[in-house]
């Protein structure tokens, strides 16, 4: 998750703790024992569910996220008390959903995968009737999420991922041939928790495989927060750490040569006219948005 760009200031009472009888119900994320970097998937399911009470302007419409939480019994009010975290995941949810729409407009009929899926369902936004959709994730996540997150159709199917292990693309299934339709993949919250060689890996990997027009849509943020997860209000009492970031966009697509870098998205966009204007004070001396988006797509021509 991303660093905080405007102080934290605590949510109203109401929507801030679980019933008391909510948090018995369920021993599921108990069970689950998730280690330190697969932990951080409640902070956006706690966004997507309560975030449009605050930031009703930023809405996700998420269907299921209030479902999932109620069904794990978890407490969620730390996570809530981080408004800007808060507004990050929702400003972040609505650009990976415009985005994802943009794709399967062109390509009605292709696949799309959300790579470290969480507890996020973004197939209830991006559904065609026609396309198809994986959920792939560390196998522990995976086994908490089939029981809440079933697949509800056949064109929807769930993968055990590691992505720090070279050869996913070829263990998920994913097309190999040029001529193929291409493929949109989804990559949020999660290679800032690698090293910058595995994030390399997994770029080059898709570039390599990927059919030309393939998209993917990955979040980065600065190489100055690497290492400051612990001063960040919701990721630091997780334990996990903040291990890649960049210095200039461009370097995502000179990770190999069939990259090249269609958009790139700064969250001072959702901080309106004073979130612009400090990105852009910033921009010269963190060379990248604190935290933003950006979409790489893969040319023509040989691997």
């Amino acid at each position: 998750m991303p660093p905080s760009l405007v102080p934290a200031r605590p949510a109203p009472p109401a929507a801030r703790r679980a019933p008391r009888a909510q948090a018995a119900s369920s021993c599921l994320l108990a069970e689950a024992q998730l280690p330190a970097v697969p932990s951080t998937l409640l902070i956006p399911l706690a966004a997507r569910a309560h975030g449009a009470q605050y930031f009703p302007w930023l809405a996700c419409q998420d269907a299921v996220a209030m479902q999932v939480l109620a069904a794990l019994g978890a407490d969620v009010s730390a996570y809530l008390d981080d408004l800007s975290t808060v507004l990050n995941v929702l400003w972040r949810t609505r650009a990976i959903k415009e985005l994802g729409q943009e794709f399967f407009a062109r390509h009605p009929s292709a696949l799309g995968a959300n790579l470290g899926c969480g507890l996020t369902h973004y197939f209830q936004w991006l559904d065609t009737g026609t396309n198809h959709w994986l959920d792939a994730d560390l196998p522990p996540v995976m086994a908490l999420r089939k029981p809440l997150l079933p697949p509800q159709c056949p064109r929807m199917r769930h993968a055990d991922l590691d992505l720090s292990q070279t050869g996913w693309w070829q263990r998920l299934g994913l097309p190999t041939q040029r001529s193929a339709t291409p493929v949109l993949l989804l990559c949020e919250g999660v290679l800032m928790y690698l090293p910058p060689a595995q994030v390399h890996a997994v770029l080059a990997e898709f570039a390599q495989h990927a059919p030309p027009g393939s998209r993917m849509v990955l979040d980065v943020m600065t190489r100055q927060a690497v290492g400051c997860a612990a001063r960040h209000a919701s990721v630091g009492p997780t334990g996990a750490e903040f291990r890649w970031g960049v210095g200039r966009m461009a370097e995502l697509a000179a990770v190999h040569p069939r990259l090249h870098l269609l958009r790139e998205q700064s969250v001072a966009e959702g901080y309106g006219w004073a979130g612009i204007a400090m990105d852009m004070w910033w921009r010269p001396w963190l060379g990248a948005p604190l935290y933003g988006l950006a979409t790489l797509g893969v040319r023509g021509g040989p691997p």
